[in-house]
């Protein structure tokens, strides 16, 4: 639900929260004679010419080293990190999970949720029938008005029908808290997979089809009437993906905000009751809210209205079975991994149990667990090395900002204020969650997974009460491998989780730590200025601080490196979506370039000296490649195009290093190299 607004430095991690034991570093380490290069030559590929792949040069040593396992659909150097941090994450909570533990602690409910997650005879025992009972309400469903209390039931649960609604900083007024809605209900997340006719995606779409039939099948229905709700299912589900917006649209904050009052939505779409649906959600008390995606919600408004509710039950049943799919038998969660992990992603096998059920306490109790490691982990002086560094980063960024050629003094005015304001979260929050009204018992797995999402729900739905926004508060957990930028509270945020190898290395030199930890500070910054953040103004709020000439040469800029990666062929006969990803290489392209710069000034004084056969700078952009060192199945790469708003690890490096005049001097690039891309064509925008 925050995916319009939040920025994440890597790809999703499938709710994985995971930590090691962390390594810090000072904000400048020019001691060459005792720091090492960082850089492992295992995992190079020295018979490729950087200048032609710079990529397959920089980590195709990595990529031979550690192939594909049949888990995963893709595997790059952070999922080894997760994978590491992982198993730490095991040991911790199955020695709670061992231990008998007072009632009502959170001890009680890791260690209960995990065991019943590791409970193979007692989920092939219950089969599907902890469903059952939801079934049967909704089956029991007489008429279209009972929908208006059924959604945002199901809502509370953790299925989404029809649309979903949170609650998250108004754009325009950052400050207070705004219920919002957000188009949803289609299984296969995109759009496009209703809409394309290509090979590819129809025959996904078919092998869906066959999915739902099957599901049914398990969840007792009969084949025939499996048949005839998977036909309900898709007639429904592709109206929703046709109304949708695509993911191009999804990404301009004005035209997904369209605030109005609780009577004026009522009128728009008056096939719902949405003084029942409010009261449900436990947000009756609110006088207006944002559609974020009104023609899509016009159209979830003629469904109900025009669609037999015969065929409205059987797409309801369906959202609640493919979202308990997961949480049932061997049987149900081999056929849901069947379609979703093999047809989709090209995974060959499952994770074991044991990793899906840390996965998923960790999602339910994330900074429970969180506090436990860094508590054990994490020391609190720690915070400060890391907020030095964000410093001299900060200070690279406003140096560039007043550099700039194509921007006006006002407007670079307004640039660094924004930039000075930076609400910067590092290691782990200062207020910890509690978790004392979520209840853990033995009854069920799913049923577990049920309260959880209601505690989530009802945690979040509260917001709206209380009205003013907690800006203190976490989007990630502090064990998480990742960073984000948020422009409703213009803040940056490092977990702990990502302050270690291969972004972090203690025993390395500066070259190392700027190319890797650097890049993702000065990534997470320039998140603040790219297509979207830099819609929001220094408070959160959107609105415009340009001047009309800088903001159109911001945009003419922003175009450029747009078109540059509409041109990349992914995939045989697949282009990549500039516009869908441009926010992300936009930071990319400024983490490199702020990053260079405050290395090179961090190391002035005593510039550092060829090591391991590398200088200083090849070490820098060594180092950046490697982060995004990785396998990747050709079923992936069509699903994260689709999907993802980062390009792919490849381009991150094949498509970001070309436009960055400083590695053409590292490693000597000539005008006769594939990659190479002529001064006047490269964009320069932070």
């Amino acid at each position: 639900m925050y995916k319009l607004f939040k920025h994440r430095f890597f790809f999703p991690l499938q709710g994985l929260g995971v930590f090691l034991f962390i390594l810090f570093m000072t904000t400048s380490c020019n001691n060459a004679n005792k720091l090492t290069s960082g850089i492992d030559p295992k995992n190079l590929d020295t018979t490729a010419i950087p200048g032609t792949d710079f990529y397959q040069y920089a980590c195709g040593g990595w990529m031979k080293n550690n192939p594909l396992t049949g888990e995963y659909s893709r595997f790059g150097s952070f999922d080894k990190l997760a994978e590491n941090n992982r198993k730490q994450l095991r040991e911790l909570i199955e020695e709670i999970a061992s231990k008998s533990a007072d009632a009502g602690t959170v001890e009680q409910k890791i260690g209960d949720l995990y065991n019943l997650a590791m409970d193979s005879v007692k989920l092939n025992k219950d089969g599907y029938k902890p469903v059952v009972d939801k079934l049967n309400k909704i089956a029991a469903i007489k008429s279209t008005a009972e929908l208006s209390t059924l959604i945002p039931a199901l809502s509370m649960s953790g299925t989404d029908a029809y649309f979903t609604m949170y609650v998250d900083a108004d754009p325009m007024n950052s400050n207070q808290y705004l219920v919002q809605t957000y188009q949803s209900g289609i299984s296969l997340g995109e759009r496009e997979y209703y809409l394309d006719t290509d090979t590819q995606t129809t025959n996904i779409r078919n092998k869906y089809k066959e999915h739902v039939v099957k599901i049914f099948q398990l969840f007792g229905f009969t084949e025939a009437v499996a048949k005839q709700n998977m036909e309900s299912v898709m007639k429904i589900e592709t109206r929703l993906a046709t109304a949708a917006y695509d993911q191009v649209k999804l990404r301009d904050p004005h035209a997904n905000y369209n605030k109005m009052t609780v009577s004026d939505l009522q009128k728009l779409v008056p096939s719902i009751s949405w003084t029942e649906l409010l009261k449900t959600l436990g947000v009756s008390q609110i006088s207006d809210l944002s559609i974020s995606q009104k023609e899509s919600m016009i159209e979830v408004g003629n469904i109900i209205a025009s669609e037999p509710l015969s065929t409205q039950i059987a797409y309801l049943q369906w959202k609640v079975i493919d979202d308990a799919a997961g949480y049932l038998s061997d049987e149900i969660t081999a056929q849901n991994f069947d379609f979703y992990g093999k047809t989709l992603s090209g995974k060959q096998e499952q994770s074991p149990r044991w990793k899906r059920a840390v996965t998923n306490v960790d999602g339910v109790l994330g900074e429970a667990v969180g506090q436990m490691y860094v508590k054990k982990y994490f020391p609190a002086e720690s915070k400060e090395r890391m907020l030095k560094l964000v410093h001299n980063l900060q200070e690279s960024l406003g140096e560039r900002i007043n550099a700039l050629p194509w921007m006006g003094d006002s407007t670079k005015v307004k640039a660094i204020e924004k930039l000075n304001t930076f609400h910067v979260k590092i290691g782990y929050p200062d207020k910890w969650r509690e978790y004392k009204d979520l209840e853990i018992s033995k009854d069920s797995y799913y049923a577990n997974i049920q309260r959880a999402n209601r505690f989530e729900s009802a945690y979040m739905f509260a917001k709206a009460a209380r009205k003013q926004v907690d800006k203190d508060e976490w989007f990630m957990t502090p064990q998480t491998v990742n960073a984000y930028y948020n422009p409703s509270t213009n803040e940056i945020c490092f977990p702990a989780g990502i302050l270690q190898y291969p972004f972090f290395d203690m025993k390395a030199d500066d070259a190392f730590n700027y190319g890797a930890i650097g890049v993702v500070i000065g990534h997470e910054m320039t998140h603040g200025f790219d297509d979207q953040g830099c819609q929001f103004d220094k408070e959160g709020n959107l609105k415009n601080w340009w001047t009309e000439q800088d903001k159109k040469n911001f945009d003419a800029r922003a175009k450029g490196l747009a078109d540059y990666f509409d041109a990349i062929e992914v995939a045989p006969g697949v282009k990549a979506n500039g516009k869908f990803t441009l926010g992300e290489n936009i930071a990319d392209h400024g983490g490199l370039q702020v990053s260079f710069q405050a290395f090179k000034k961090a190391t002035k004084d005593a510039p550092l000296t060829v090591v391991d056969g590398f200088t200083a700078e090849q070490r820098f952009f060594l180092s950046y490649s490697n982060v995004w060192a990785g396998n990747i199945r050709p079923e992936e790469i069509l699903v994260l195009t689709k999907s993802d708003p980062h390009s792919l690890g490849k381009w991150r490096v094949n498509g970001a290093l070309p436009h960055i005049a400083a590695w053409y001097e590292a490693f000597g690039i000539k005008a006769t190299d594939p990659m190479y891309v002529k001064p006047e064509n490269r964009v320069s925008i932070w």
